[in-house]
């Protein structure tokens, strides 16, 4: 794996096409808090458990903006925030540049199978554009209790 990123340093700039296929930069939203949030695949049952965290506390993050990333094309996006009402960004990163950045995109293995992909982690960045709190290998249901708790303190 990449040297994993800290609290306390710039967060990775990235720009990449939502699930409307509209660009959205990590520049654009300074002065808002951020989650970004890196997951494996749209619409697989630990990645909608997250996301459908993520969306039940949407209302109790303020103004904090939610991105969920993955390798995923736009049109499968778009597919997984109709699905299940999501409301926030689902950024498409499908040559996983930013992943890399991020120190995400790593080796894995499955049923004996090794392969390249995501390592389920959180970043929360702060409205300057430095990550505040750091969640490598994050469980999905506590990505959303994760982030509540880390914005009340």
């Amino acid at each position: 794996m990449g040297d994993r990123l800290r609290p306390g340093v710039p967060a990775p700039a990235f720009s990449l096409p939502d699930q409307s296929g509209t660009d959205v930069a990590l520049s654009g939203l300074r002065g808002r808090p951020v989650l970004a949030y890196f997951y494996p695949k749209a619409d697989t049952p630990g990645c909608t458990t997250q996301a459908c965290g993520l969306r039940d506390v949407a209302g109790a993050v303020g103004g904090t903006v939610i991105l969920g990333i993955s390798p995923d094309r736009p049109k499968r996006l778009a597919a997984f925030d109709q699905k299940y009402s999501l409301g926030f960004a689902l950024l498409s990163d499908m040559d996983h540049a930013v992943a890399e950045a991020y120190g995400v995109w790593v080796p894995r293995r499955l049923y004996g199978r090794s392969y390249m992909g995501i390592l389920r982690s959180a970043f929360l960045v702060d409205e300057h554009g430095v990550l505040s709190h750091v969640w490598y290998k994050v469980a999905p249901a506590a990505t959303a209790q994760n982030l509540l708790q880390a914005l009340s303190s």
